[in-house]
């Protein structure tokens, strides 16, 4: 499986990357609620937010684990805005291309991205980091650190 990813902010992740691709991007309609519920389905757009990041981390695990020694991953940084590709009117880019990232840890890829913004010093950073920060978006790579599947180490190796 390749899971590419286009990684920019996101109106209830914070950010959108590897992990959310894994978890929203590969689930059905039910699944998308069920995760979105945090388990409970009829709670959609009310359930607490940070299981809600713990349900996205969950189902990653899962699709990862399925896949386990047959997934890569590629987070492409460009024209990264603080909305999502799904937003009916998402906002303008706002920040500089950085470039393309590839792994086969999908927490290591989405930490290294977030690494990568927060070391800019693009204008745009500000106002990307305040939606990531403001939905509590790295809860998402921390949930899904402890359930295993990967890890917030990385080396970069630039080519």
């Amino acid at each position: 499986m390749l899971v590419l990813s286009h990684f920019k902010g996101h109106p209830m992740g914070g950010y959108g990357g590897a992990l959310k691709q894994l978890s929203i991007g590969c689930a059905s309609s039910f699944g998308k609620a069920y995760i979105h519920g945090a388990g409970v389905p009829a709670d959609i757009w009310t359930a607490d937010h940070d299981r809600f990041l713990e349900s996205m981390a969950d189902a990653a695990s899962m699709v990862h684990r399925h896949f386990q020694g047959r997934v890569a991953y590629i987070n492409v940084m460009k024209n990264m805005s603080v909305d999502c590709d799904c937003c009916a009117v998402a906002e303008d880019p706002c920040m500089k291309d950085i470039g393309i990232l590839a792994s086969t840890d999908p927490i290591a890829i989405d930490q290294a991205c977030i690494d990568l913004v927060l070391q800019s010093d693009d204008p745009g950073r500000d106002h990307l980091l305040e939606r990531i920060n403001s939905r509590n978006g790295v809860h998402t790579i921390e949930a899904a650190e402890a359930l295993g599947f990967g890890t917030r180490e990385y080396e970069l190796i630039e080519e």
